[in-house]
C-alpha cells in the first residue's frame, strides 16, 4: 500500500497564462480558467493545496453566450432589507462591469471555502486587449 503523495512548497511552481475571451462562449472560457487556477492540469494536484497557476484575462468585454442566454440571462444581487432583490440583465452587466462577468463564472466553480478565496486573487480580467502583466511572461492558453 503507498502512501498519498502530497507536493512540499518547493514543488508547487506557479506559471502565467493568458486567456483571450473574444468570441469564446463564457462557459468555456471559465471552466478553462477554473482548471487551470485550481491546478488540475498538472500531475502534482491535491484538492487541499494551492498548486494552479496565475490567469490573465483578456477582450473580456467581446465574450459571447450562446442560444437565447444573452437575452435571458440575469445576474442575482441582494441588499439584505425586505424586497432588496436586484436582477441585472447579462447585457447591462457586459456593458457596465465586463470583468465581473468572468469572475463570477469562474468564482461559481471555485470551491467556496478560504481555498477558493485564495485562487480567485490569482485571476485578473481585463475588459480590452492590454494588460500590465508583461514581465511575467505569460504564455497563451487555447479555449
Amino acid at each position: 500500500m503507498s502512501k498519498t503523495f502530497t507536493p512540499k512548497a518547493e514543488d508547487i511552481h506557479h506559471a502565467w497564462w493568458i486567456v483571450d475571451a473574444q468570441d469564446k462562449p463564457l462557459g468555456r472560457v471559465a471552466t478553462q480558467v477554473a482548471q487551470v487556477l485550481r491546478g488540475k492540469h498538472k500531475p502534482i494536484f491535491t484538492p487541499h493545496l494551492d498548486t494552479g497557476d496565475h490567469v490573465i484575462v483578456i477582450n473580456a468585454s467581446k465574450v459571447k453566450l450562446t442560444g437565447n442566454k444573452a437575452t435571458q440571462k440575469t445576474y442575482f444581487r441582494h441588499s439584505g432589507y425586505m424586497g432588496g432583490e436586484k436582477h441585472i440583465p447579462f447585457q447591462r452587466m457586459l456593458d457596465r462591469f465586463p470583468e465581473r462577468v468572468i469572475e463570477l463564472a469562474v468564482r461559481g466553480m471555485l470551491p467556496k471555502n478560504k481555498l477558493g478565496r485564495q485562487l480567485r486573487k490569482k485571476l485578473r480580467v481585463y475588459p480590452g486587449a492590454e494588460h500590465p502583466h508583461q514581465g511575467q511572461g505569460p504564455e497563451p492558453l487555447e479555449v
